[in-house]
């Protein structure tokens, strides 16, 4: 009789070694050493190094952090530029058993002392660039951990503060250690920091399969293939580098390491070696549209773009492209391990005028192949909202490439996930092609007179005026409509004088007339230490304008 509790493809087909292994992305770099051991691994200036090496150096990592009594389950934090040192800590750490906690260099002393309690941190890796700033977290902790520093010599400066150098405690591991993969794929691999406007930053906890999957997601996503050569301009500190740093090992393609995201550099190594791939918040692409002539460079060949943090502008799309890049819009946030859509190129989008191809790519388009849910819902009655494009609710997600939830922050965590779905926080609008469209994050939409106004679509208008480099809009209060927006911009470098009543004008041209800004203000933005701009400050600026 066959039980009624198992159906007959779950009696005798059990789990074990043979047929089932926990997912974890530290197999990626072991695969390529087997495959690839002579290839090219990872550029850093005049270093190159195979994959081969690239492992040994890792497991020399993890044996040495073993050796140092590191235990399963501990954090070993990381202050590092997009160095080898912070590449490998991504394999070496978790193969230790540990959680890699690669810390924001952009924070100040007492953000990163209050990281490094919070996370309980028991080893940092730190390069000298940042010795000022970890001498004065270091002074603030509750305990000191084990301190290693970064000796790059692409870095003149700083001082040392710890025991020894990095490549001197790589020597004190075993090249022949052997690692094992997570009992539980569940287990934590990663804790990360949102870099918050207000108040301590939450740790976002990653896990091993998550990793994996999302590492596999953006292989796919982006066309990464042993022939890709990844630019570092997308800080690895970032969600783990959007998960590239497992991702590219995964494909066997070759990290080019970068210490600092300059046009005068990046154009310069796109050449030298190749570069078919790169990442990078709209600022990045911001910068290299803006750059000096004399720094730009043709592209020997067309490279791969991929961009996300903030919806980017459709004239920086269009600005890209017109040098050779080609752009792939991503959206995601730290919960999500980095990119969770993708603005899937269509056909016939090519035969489009660039200016209407780029509006269709600014979108934050449609789920990732490995994201499981990905909805546009009322936040109260979670019901989906129609897709017209114009009705707005909450972009929410699910998935096994969703966080493991807020470290030490039970309420926040509950909060997050409430009704089954990750709320963004988002908010946007689902098209009739089922792609999604950011309209704005909920705390910066503005109501004027009843209506709402997205500050991206304003934002929007603002990049395309010829003398305009960055743009925010935020809401202003008027006395007439309760809220009005009130923009911000930059003006690009040996721009004509431009005044507000000239930015005014060419809005009216460009928007309904309720949605023109009544004020605009001119000067550099204020950006968080992941290159956001800081709205809350603007709001703040913009309550003091009469």
């Amino acid at each position: 009789m066959v039980s009624k509790t198992r159906s007959i493809y779950e009696r005798d087909l059990d789990r074990g070694p043979a047929n089932y292994a926990p997912l974890t992305p530290l197999g990626f770099l072991a695969r390529a050493a087997a495959i690839y051991p002579r290839k090219t691994a990872v550029i850093h200036g005049p270093t190159r190094y195979s994959y081969a090496k690239f492992y040994a150096r890792c497991l020399r990592f993890a044996s040495a952090l073993k050796k140092r009594g590191v235990r399963p389950g501990e954090t070993v934090a990381v202050m590092a530029p997009n160095v080898p040192a912070m590449l490998e800590a991504h394999y070496a750490v978790p193969m230790a058993g540990a959680v890699l906690n690669a810390l924001n260099y952009r924070l100040d002393a007492a953000a990163i002392a209050f990281i490094l309690d919070h996370g309980a941190a028991r080893v940092l890796i730190t390069d000298r660039e940042f010795s000022d700033t970890i001498a004065a977290a270091l002074k603030r902790v509750k305990k000191k951990p084990l301190v290693i520093d970064i000796d790059d010599p692409l870095y003149e400066g700083g001082q040392r503060l710890g025991e020894k150098d990095y490549e001197a405690f790589l020597d004190e591991g075993d090249p022949d250690f052997v690692w094992r993969p997570p009992a539980d794929e569940w287990q934590a691999i990663s804790l990360l920091y949102t870099s918050g406007t207000t108040g301590n930053p939450k740790g976002v906890v990653y896990h091993h399969r998550g990793a994996y999957v999302n590492a596999l997601g953006n292989a796919l996503a982006f066309g990464l293939t042993p022939d890709s050569v990844y630019l570092w301009t997308l800080p690895m500190f970032h969600c783990n580098g959007w998960t590239y740093t497992w991702a590219v090992t995964a494909a066997g393609g070759t990290h080019v390491c970068l210490r600092r995201v300059d046009p005068a550099l990046i154009f310069p190594a796109i050449a030298a070696h190749g570069v078919t791939h790169m990442c990078g918040a709209p600022i990045v692409l911001n910068m290299l549209v803006h750059a000096p002539a004399e720094v730009k460079r043709p592209l020997p060949r067309p490279v791969e773009v991929a961009t996300g943090g903030a919806a980017p502008p459709s004239a920086i799309i269009a600005a890209m492209e017109g040098m050779g890049f080609r752009v792939t819009h991503l959206y995601g946030l730290t919960e999500s391990y980095g990119p969770a859509t993708l603005c899937a190129p269509q056909a016939g989008w090519e035969e489009l005028a660039l200016p209407e191809r780029a509006r269709l790519m600014a979108r934050q388009g449609v789920a990732y192949p490995t994201l499981d849910g990905l909805m546009v819902a009322d936040p109260k009655t979670m019901r989906p909202v129609p897709s017209n494009g114009e009705t707005i609710g909450e972009v929410m997600l699910r998935g096994n490439t969703v966080m493991k939830g807020y470290l030490k922050n039970p309420e926040a965590t509950r909060a997050a996930f409430k009704g089954g779905w990750f709320r963004t926080g988002d908010l946007g609008v689902r098209h009739p092609d089922g792609y999604i469209e950011i309209k704005d994050r909920s705390k910066d939409i503005i109501i004027s007179g009843g209506e709402n106004i997205s500050s991206l679509e304003v934002e929007e208008a603002l990049y395309k005026h010829p003398s305009v480099m960055e743009a925010a809009v935020v809401a202003r209060p008027d006395p007439q409509w309760g809220e009005s927006p009130c923009a911000f911009v930059t003006l690009k470098p040996g721009a004509p004088p431009t005044a507000a009543a000239d930015i005014i004008a060419w809005c009216r041209i460009n928007l309904a007339h309720y949605k023109i800004p009544r004020a605009v203000v001119f000067g550099p933005l204020p950006k968080t230490s992941t290159g956001k701009i800081q709205k809350y400050v603007l709001r703040d600026r913009a309550k003091e304008i009469v």
